[in-house]
């Protein structure tokens, strides 16, 4: 620690070179952060934020199998520094401008680089290989030794749970659990990102970006202390198709490595956000940031963002036909119409619509007329999507695209991946790049956090990564989804959008929720559902319940119909983790604030006066009187908002409210 304030001490520029031998400093632009970086005996970096030791010395570093490794006893060549201050245009995201301003530290090595970035919100690291000869990674160093004991928020893997090993074949998605890092389950991986709760109320979030050509990152803590250490699922050696209706490859054993590398590489970063609010890491950009631009010779106008109804959800159940609902032509002629009537941009064909376990895209089921579905929806503005296992997607990846292109499809939902291993993140660079030749969109469902692939590829318009919705299916009570709910949006949220599917219009308290497959609920209230719509970030949005429902609750509808999906500006209200999270975004000049509670009622007072000067009307939807005994309970205000911009609402346990602001 002596040390640590000495070199500390010396930082009077952005960056000390040579501080002391082999030593180095970065700082942000605001000066609060900085990363000491130690070489020359191993690399180690540790990580400071306004006085505060976050991340005490660390080691990182890569090892191939040809006995070669970044980092070791070599010195370094050359260092060098920039600082860059941009702002960078932004596609289908929560923001149309996203400030890029970093420091920048270039550590030259013989057969390597190494990039740190320090931004006023956070660190970054990469490794960028200088090989010319193919080789094999064995296994990736990166340690984050927190300095103290400090409670964790940590998303364990839930599936597969016999070893270590046999965790790397998981959907990524599970709950949050709140203990020191020192009793860490040690049964389990944990997939990111994952918090950690620091000093002065300082929250820290583990993650990367740019992953495009290598396994995804997950954590664990080896000793049981504060020492949390990176794992990487091996290469898969042999495959076999299997898993959910035959629609996945399972692993069957792996190589010794983690990745093999053609040449010259820039590998993930690894990302250490910081906040010194809890609210600034629901929106925090460094994932985005960090990832590579998408290629601006290509045209994305045709990537159209927007809201999807959901036949799974509510298991295909309607009512009021003539006609018997489930998989058939007749059953999304009516989701198109419902759609079509309201303004929804989408309906999607969920599994079912092709055969069940020929793991076969052209193999449609006789009750489906495909072809009429298409004309009869482009007929009424309203655009099919297809739900698509993994392996039958990637196994006919061209020859799917481009039939069902020609067709008119505008997009794929691709599920049940649920690998990162550096096959499978091959896998969605190829679909989003095949995809975006046919001007296809893509949501991974069933798949791991985003990881920059978003901005590299617009195309992709949403991932999973979350535990949503579609659990309220079968779920116990004792799943507690409303805590989730404002949790995530400080953690997962913060590495980009979530396919979380919400929209519930049957709602229930905390003592009345019960899985019910087919007509399911949401724990928490109605007015808590539309919330989700403006506080989640979700360019490709889900209208989960029966349009049956949907017809019966036409203010509802009407909120949720109008309600954009991406946006111009978003600015993060309040919260705190795990108990409540107030969001603002603004489409154009309309504004939209979102909020939600955990179990206990609640009352707040948001401040509003950022809003340009003007008179605006508030469309408010807030928890009936008696949302505490019945959910679904909500009541509809339409008023000026007061003058010195301060907007009161109280909040049920498990509630929300939902607002649409417009200037008069």
């Amino acid at each position: 620690m002596h040390k640590l304030m000495t070199i500390l001490a010396a930082v009077l520029m952005t960056v000390s070179l040579n501080a002391q031998p082999n030593d180095y400093v970065l700082a942000s632009p605001d000066g609060k952060l900085q990363v000491m970086v130690e070489t020359g005996d191993g690399i180690h970096y540790s990580l400071v934020h306004d006085g505060d030791l976050l991340v005490g010395r660390s080691e990182i570093g890569m090892y191939m199998t040809d006995g070669s490794k970044f980092g070791g006893l070599e010195q370094v060549k050359k260092a060098s520094t920039r600082g860059v201050d941009q702002t960078i245009k932004a596609i289908l995201y929560k923001k149309a401008e996203v400030v890029d301003k970093f420091n920048e530290l270039t550590l030259k090595f013989k057969e390597f680089s190494l990039v740190f970035r320090a931004y006023d919100d956070g660190m970054a690291y990469r490794f960028v290989s200088h090989k010319e000869e193919p080789y094999n990674v064995d296994h990736e160093t990166a340690e984050f030794n927190f300095a103290k004991d400090w409670n964790m928020w940590a998303a364990y893997v839930a599936q597969h749970t016999e070893s270590l090993e046999s965790q790397y074949y998981n959907s990524f998605e599970n709950t949050y659990s709140y203990t020191p890092l020192s009793s860490w389950n040690k049964e389990r991986l944990a997939f990111l990102p994952l918090m950690v709760e620091g000093p002065r109320g300082k929250k820290v979030v583990v993650t990367e970006s740019d992953l495009i050509d290598y396994p995804g990152m997950y954590l664990y803590n080896e000793k049981g202390d504060k020492n949390l250490s990176a794992r990487f699922a091996p290469y898969p050696n042999e495959v076999r198709q299997g898993g959910h209706n035959n629609l996945q490859l399972e692993v069957q054993s792996r190589q010794p490595y983690i990745a093999k590398c053609v040449g010259s590489e820039k590998f993930p970063w690894r990302i250490i956000a910081v906040s010194e609010d809890d609210v600034q890491m629901a929106d925090n950009d460094m994932v985005y940031r960090l990832a590579r631009p998408a290629d601006t010779t290509i045209g994305w106008n045709w990537v159209k963002p927007g809201k999807v109804a959901w036949d799974w959800w509510n298991d295909w159940n309607i009512a009021g036909v003539d006609f018997k609902s489930g998989i058939n032509t007749e059953t999304y002629q009516h989701y198109i119409d419902f759609a079509s009537a309201n303004g929804i941009e989408y309906v999607i064909l969920d599994e079912g619509w092709a055969v069940n376990g020929a793991a076969d895209l052209f193999q449609v089921v006789p009750e489906i007329h495909l072809e009429k579905l298409v004309k009869y929806a482009s007929e009424r503005n309203v655009g099919l999507i297809l739900w698509a296992g993994y392996w039958a997607f990637d196994r006919d990846m061209e020859k799917v695209c481009k039939h069902y292109s020609n067709m008119g499809i505008k997009g794929f939902k691709i599920d049940f991946m649920d690998r990162d291993d550096q096959h499978m993140v091959q896998f969605h660079q190829r679909a989003a790049m095949t995809a975006a030749r046919y001007k296809l969109m893509v949501d991974f469902h069933g798949t791991y956090k985003p990881s920059g692939l978003n901005r590299t590829y617009p195309n992709v318009i949403n991932y999973e990564g979350v535990h949503g919705l579609e659990q309220m299916k079968w779920s116990p009570a004792s799943v507690d989804q409303v805590t989730y709910d404002v949790t995530f949006p400080f953690i997962r949220m913060m590495a980009g959008p979530v396919d979380y599917t919400q929209g519930a219009m049957r709602n229930a308290t905390r003592s009345n929720y019960h899985p019910v497959y087919n007509e399911p609920m949401s724990q928490g209230t109605r007015c808590r559902q539309l919330a989700q719509y403006v506080v989640f970030e979700s360019p490709l949005n889900m209208l989960c319940d029966s349009p049956s429902n949907y017809s019966k609750e036409t203010e509802c509808m009407e909120f949720i119909s109008t309600v954009p999906t991406v946006w111009d500006e978003t600015r993060a209200l309040c919260g705190e983790v795990g108990k409540y999270i107030a969001m603002a975004r603004r489409s154009g000049d309309d504004w939209y604030v979102g909020c939600m509670t955990d179990w206990n009622e609640r009352t707040l007072t948001l401040d509003l006066s950022f809003l340009p000067q003007g008179v605006y009307s508030v469309e408010l939807y807030r928890d009936g009187v008696n949302a505490d005994r019945r959910a679904s309970d909500y009541k509809k205000e339409v008023f000026d908002l007061p003058l010195n911009g301060l907007l009161k609402v109280k909040m049920a346990p498990g509630g929300g409210f939902a607002a649409k602001i417009v200037k008069k």
